[in-house]
């Protein structure tokens, strides 16, 4: 498919505008409210959203918009078009100071991911991607790890806003990477944890329960810098089923593995 450019310049342009945003408010005392027990949105989130969709409105009006803060997903995931933000990904770690949260957008055209965008506004790290052209950080080109063995690898997951709910089984399969890995992380931002597979800082991730926003970009940016991405059984990917295994490749089959009992108890 040949993409219209300005496609990925609207991506970039949405999230840099995003960033200004969460640089107005980040570290400010910001007002934070709660949309679950655990689960917190704040004004950066709202206005952050609210910028991207007029800017889409503006530019693209037949486009659909899926976002966290606004319009269900499920609602429009058949439109042939879909531009899918997540404006502040990882809202707890920025409503309590820590720089480690990011914009995630992706423009999804008759179910495929064509355009993805992470930006890490304090760390001014723009991840990008186009299907078939690869990803690049601030321009330079990306490529997942090298590691071939578990024991060499270091993985990143996240715990959902039910952990409460589920916690035996998302803690034992942590633990039982715990048990194979040179490290895990949980850093708390979904996006982030898969543009770091790509740029081959972290080896591999998994994690249920995400949302289309969470993943949709992360996923391309992996893809596209020679990783593999699946579900947690090692099907093909479905941004509304909420799991998903992000690797450089030689990982994939043994974290599966790792995973698979404990899918058995889901």
């Amino acid at each position: 498919m040949d993409l219209d450019p300005l496609y990925l310049a609207t991506a970039v342009e949405g999230a840099l505008a995003c960033g200004r945003i969460h640089r107005q408010y980040f570290r400010r005392g910001l007002e934070v409210h709660k949309k679950g027990r655990i689960d917190l949105v704040t004004a950066a989130d709202l206005a952050a959203e609210e910028a991207f969709r007029a800017l889409i409105a503006q530019r693209f009006p037949t486009h659909a918009v899926i976002g966290e803060e606004a319009a269900p997903a499920p609602a429009l995931r058949d439109r042939p078009v879909q531009w899918i933000i997540d404006p502040v990904d990882g809202t707890t770690n920025f409503a309590h100071g820590l720089a480690l949260f990011s914009v995630s957008i992706a423009l999804r055209i008759d179910g495929v991911i064509q355009v993805g965008v992470v930006y890490d506004p304090i760390g001014e790290e723009i991840f990008t991607a186009e299907r078939g052209f690869g990803a690049r950080l601030n321009g330079q080109p990306l490529g997942v790890s090298q590691a071939s063995e578990l024991v060499n690898g270091v993985l990143c997951t996240g715990f959902p806003y039910t952990v409460r709910e589920e916690r035996r089984r998302q803690v034992d399969v942590f633990a039982a990477f715990l048990d194979e890995a040179r490290a895990v992380r949980r850093l708390g931002s979904a996006a982030l944890d898969l543009a770091y597979v790509a740029a081959g800082r972290l080896d591999g991730f998994w994690e249920e329960r995400l949302h289309p926003w969470d993943m949709a970009a992360g996923v391309l940016l992996v893809e596209e810098a020679g990783g593999r991405v699946t579900d947690m059984d090692g099907g093909p990917l479905d941004l509304f089923a909420g799991h998903v295994v992000a690797t450089n490749g030689p990982l994939h089959d043994p974290m599966l593995s790792v995973i698979q009992p404990f899918r058995l108890r889901a």
